[in-house]
């Protein structure tokens, strides 16, 4: 489910290259010098209170803060960064290769999005950004779904420090000592007490066998 909310950025992060950071790169670059190029941006004098450098600068900013966030966020898929960045890179080297191929495939070159486009190509913008977007994709942490591990349940009979819980071990512990006391002690006043043999010394009468004496004839 990450990967694939990850290739809807894509397709997100794709189209904010293509208007939003075309458009301000052309505004940037036409806006201080005039439609013709010639002489320095503004006279040489302050670019401030141009609108049209404030304008590129703004959508410029907004596509480079895009795809940082798409960067650097861990918990966002690499496909949502890489996915753009790999056909930047693909876009450059067919440009490399065949030039007219390359500008062949760029869609609305009459518009401002797709001349700033084409200008970014030919510029090396476009490899530039490319290979930022596509390191997501060698970080196997980005790959991997961190899980929430819950720590187990704390021990009922140990409170935490400043709590005002109970010892119910302990009060068990204590009754069941008392209890045992009281029990030792109903036996010790219940127990038989020992006869006194009527031979022994101190009684007054000497020892008397059951029968009677003998007689001799």
């Amino acid at each position: 489910m990450r990967h694939l909310m990850g290739v809807v950025l894509a397709a997100v992060m794709a189209a904010v290259v293509f208007f939003a950071a075309s458009w301000g790169y052309l505004k940037l670059l036409i806006g201080p010098a005039g439609p013709g190029g010639r002489g320095l941006p503004a006279g040489g004098g302050s670019l401030l209170h141009n609108h049209a450098v404030l304008e590129g600068f703004g959508a410029l900013l907004g596509a480079g803060l895009v795809a940082g966030l798409l960067i650097a966020v861990p918990r966002i898929s690499p496909l949502a960064a890489g996915l753009p960045g790999l056909a930047l890179l693909a876009w450059t080297g067919l440009y490399l290769f065949n030039v007219g191929r390359a500008v062949q495939y760029i869609p609305l070159k009459s518009r401002p999005y797709g001349a700033g486009f084409e200008v970014m190509l030919f510029d090396g913008v476009l490899a530039l950004a490319g290979l930022a977007m596509v390191i997501p994709l060698f970080v196997p942490s980005r790959w991997r779904s961190k899980r929430e591990v819950t720590p187990p349940p704390p021990y009922e009979g140990t409170p935490y420090e400043g709590s005002t819980a109970t010892f119910p071990d302990l009060q068990a512990t204590q009754t069941m000592q008392a209890d045992s006391g009281l029990l030792s002690e109903w036996t010790t006043q219940t127990r038989p007490q020992p006869q006194a043999d009527p031979g022994s010394p101190g009684t007054g009468s000497p020892p008397q066998a059951p029968w009677g004496p003998a007689e001799y004839s």
